[in-house]
């Protein structure tokens, strides 16, 4: 067996497995709670979930190829340009307006983003550094396929009353679906002589190894209790606070990763990820800059509390 566990897919099929959980939880919550109104939702076609789906498994199997391409922290703070996409994709294709704070924010996603790749590629080999960048490059295109994802979201599900735990949970069905069926096509489609995913080798790895299956548990676990608190939190507080918290994890990932030796502390890193914040809080109104203009209704903020409470269907580190 390999030493190394190199199956992006067969990982991101046991994170839909997680996504999957929720609907457990939901239904559990539901039975406990038949009187409660907040689970009671409208009629509707586990259908509208599947396009949805269908961009959570190409964006999850992406950043899993990136994430061991590149770097833990890099991972999670380049996933902060989903602001960026989001933002363009929603204008684009849904027809909203944004206003200049917006635009500014973004700017500064767009800058900190190309500061924390720049930081990343210093040192190392030539191939070295084309690995990590490749990475990179497959994160980043991930988060366009999630802001695509959030679009469709909003527009198939728009004034539906559906519970975000159930969503999540049929999401993590049809994700979990498909993907499995596409592992076994994947074993026999070779390049150079070797599967895109083989499915085999990872189970053989898994049952040889008790640090893999922890990790793997331990994915599978983290991601069903990450929506349910992220939800929770949104609810309780607001989604704007489920950012803030969002970004800690970050700093716990970049700070683990230092503490072990996984990755070398680099000024210029800290530098981009300090950008990102700052135009992911600009653009959630956490931060107001000083003399531009903000709509004085809730309306805009209550559009930015629905996009960012789509998050719990992205993917956690």
């Amino acid at each position: 067996v390999d030493d190394t566990f190199d199956h992006p897919f067969f990982q991101a099929c046991c994170m839909f497995l997680g996504e999957a959980s929720c609907m457990a939880a939901f239904l559990i919550m539901r039975r406990r709670q038949p009187a409660n109104e907040e689970y009671k939702s409208d009629k509707f076609s586990p259908f509208l979930f599947l396009a949805p789906a269908m961009c959570d498994m190409a964006a999850t199997s992406c950043m899993y190829a990136g994430l061991q391409m590149s770097y833990a922290s890099v991972f999670q703070m380049l996933r902060g340009t989903v602001v960026l996409f989001t933002g363009i994709f929603s204008v684009v294709f849904l027809g909203r307006k944004l206003h200049g704070f917006h635009w500014l924010a973004m700017f500064l996603v767009l800058i900190g983003a190309a500061v924390v790749g720049v930081a990343s590629l210093d040192g190392g080999s030539d191939d070295g550094k084309n690995h990590v960048f490749l990475g990179e490059i497959l994160i980043v295109l991930a988060q366009m396929i999630v802001a695509t994802q959030m679009c469709l979201e909003e527009y198939f599900l728009s004034g539906k009353k559906i519970h975000a735990l159930q969503a999540v949970g049929w999401e993590g069905i049809w994700g979990f679906s498909m993907l499995s069926l596409l592992l076994i096509g994947m074993n026999y489609w070779t390049i150079d002589g070797y599967p895109i995913e083989s499915a085999p080798d990872a189970f053989e790895q898994v049952s040889h190894s008790s640090i893999i299956i922890v990790a793997m548990l331990g994915n599978i676990v983290s991601i069903a209790f990450f929506n349910f608190c992220g939800i929770s939190v949104t609810k309780q507080m607001s989604a704007s606070h489920r950012m803030v918290l969002d970004s800690v994890r970050t700093v716990v990932v970049w700070a683990v990763s230092l503490a072990v030796g996984w990755e070398k502390f680099k000024a210029l890193q800290l530098l981009g990820f300090a950008i990102l914040l700052a135009g992911t809080c600009i653009f959630n109104e956490i931060f107001k800059v000083p003399y531009l203009y903000y709509p004085p209704s809730d309306t805009l903020k209550d559009e930015q509390e629905k996009l960012l409470a789509n998050e719990e269907g992205s993917l956690q580190a």
